[in-house]
């Protein structure tokens, strides 16, 4: 009998020329491949919650946009529940909770149209307030950076991540602005007094 021993992890690269042409071939004007682009839509008329929105852009250490940046959030329902493999109950079944997109090749400008999330227990039963997680990836960033967005309009002074954060004073990077309704702005820094806290998961 053939023994099967676990793979290894391969090591991770930058993002090539090619990662917006696999990920997101309509945006890079290849069609015929899917419909539409995979994460492309989050929301249909029959998800439950409210709807909002969430733009930034990602941007370098010299405060310059990238306008290459792939972003990838997960987040749970108005429930507080995921899409996938939620031990407390199936979710929304309209409700994607997983969203991608590329940042626009002019400005660096992203956007997702999705609802705000309820708040999901922590693994010792403790509350996290509601948040949406972010993986980014681009050129120059070998392995895909991990983050969250807060809401302003939340409680957040207990949540079991911020209040782990050695520098409290870098909690701010991570609380989006709001700035319309139902509208919030979440830029993320990668370098320089502003750099978002990112998350080694």
């Amino acid at each position: 009998m053939q023994r099967l021993d676990p793979l290894k992890e391969s090591p991770s690269q930058t993002a090539g020329p090619y990662v917006h042409i696999g990920c997101v071939p309509n945006f890079s004007g290849i069609t015929g491949v899917y419909p539409a682009d995979p994460g492309a839509q989050m929301v249909t008329k029959a998800t439950q919650g409210e709807r909002i929105s969430v733009e930034g852009v990602v941007f370098d250490g010299t405060g310059t946009p990238l306008k290459d940046a792939l972003i990838e959030i997960w987040q749970a329902d108005a429930a507080g529940i995921y899409a996938l493999r939620d031990p407390r109950g199936p979710g929304d079944p309209a409700f994607a909770g997983w969203g991608r997109k590329a940042a626009d090749f002019e400005t660096g400008l992203w956007r997702f149209d999705t609802i705000k999330p309820g708040a999901v227990p922590f693994p010792d039963g403790r509350m996290m307030a509601p948040h949406i997680s972010f993986w980014i990836v681009a050129r120059g960033i070998n392995i895909g950076l991990q983050t969250r967005m807060y809401f302003p309009d939340e409680d957040n002074s207990a949540d079991p991540w911020l209040t782990r954060i050695e520098h409290q004073n870098r909690v701010p990077t991570l609380i989006a602005e709001k700035t319309g309704d139902g509208a919030y702005r979440f830029d993320i820094h990668l370098q320089g007094p502003q750099e978002t806290v990112f998350f080694d998961v």
